[in-house]
């Protein structure tokens, strides 16, 4: 559908981020960033997105004289962040807090190539309502596993779309990255252009 007019390395092991690449015809690279991903103190959810997508991208780019594209997602409550849960007893609790409150996923993308002085950074933001469900809906959604390895101890686009009612931006967002901002990073970068297959 698109190609690149340079290389690029994307900075996730996120399969739902390679896929979408892959969907829009994007060829790519995988090299996962090795960092710690800790809220500091009193860090506004947007700077700690942010700094953590700059800190990937940085990462990834050492010593290489490549595009690398890297993201982070955080599901929030108010200024409550929940990541990706470290046991079932957590993504229970997770989603139980979620039940029937709208909350907020913010993911923030960062397109860099150190050698050309470049770091475009933006953050998305989308509303998702919850329905009501009761502990017993959720429980069984956490035995499936799913929760696992996302932010929040939900996939959207999988089994966890029964937990929401509505949602209020983009969906591509919530799923763990944000293709029409992508797009345009890409676009004002001069790496995208249409494919001729």
């Amino acid at each position: 559908m698109f190609s690149l007019t340079e290389k690029i390395v994307l900075a996730s092991a996120s399969p739902r981020r390679q896929l979408y690449f892959k969907d829009l015809g994007l060829p790519f690279t995988v090299i996962v960033p090795d960092i710690p991903e800790k809220r500091r103190e009193a860090e506004p959810v947007d700077s700690y997105i942010q700094r953590l997508a700059r800190e990937k991208a940085a990462y990834v780019a050492k010593e290489r004289d490549r595009w690398i594209l890297a993201a982070d997602t955080v599901v929030c409550l108010d200024e409550v962040t929940f990541e990706k849960p470290e046991s079932s007893k957590e993504a229970l609790s997770m989603l139980m807090t979620l039940s029937g409150k709208e909350h907020q996923v913010r993911t923030a993308v960062c397109l860099c190539h150190l050698q050309r002085n470049v770091c475009d950074v933006v953050s998305v933001v989308t509303r998702v309502l919850f329905w009501n469900f009761s502990r017993m809906e959720a429980a069984a959604y956490v035995q499936t596993g799913e929760p696992m390895d996302k932010a929040g101890s939900y996939g959207i686009q999988g089994k966890g779309a029964f937990l929401v009612r509505e949602v209020h931006g983009s969906y591509s967002n919530v799923v763990g990255l944000p293709l029409v901002e992508c797009l345009e990073m890409l676009s004002r970068n001069e790496l995208l252009s249409s494919s001729s297959k």
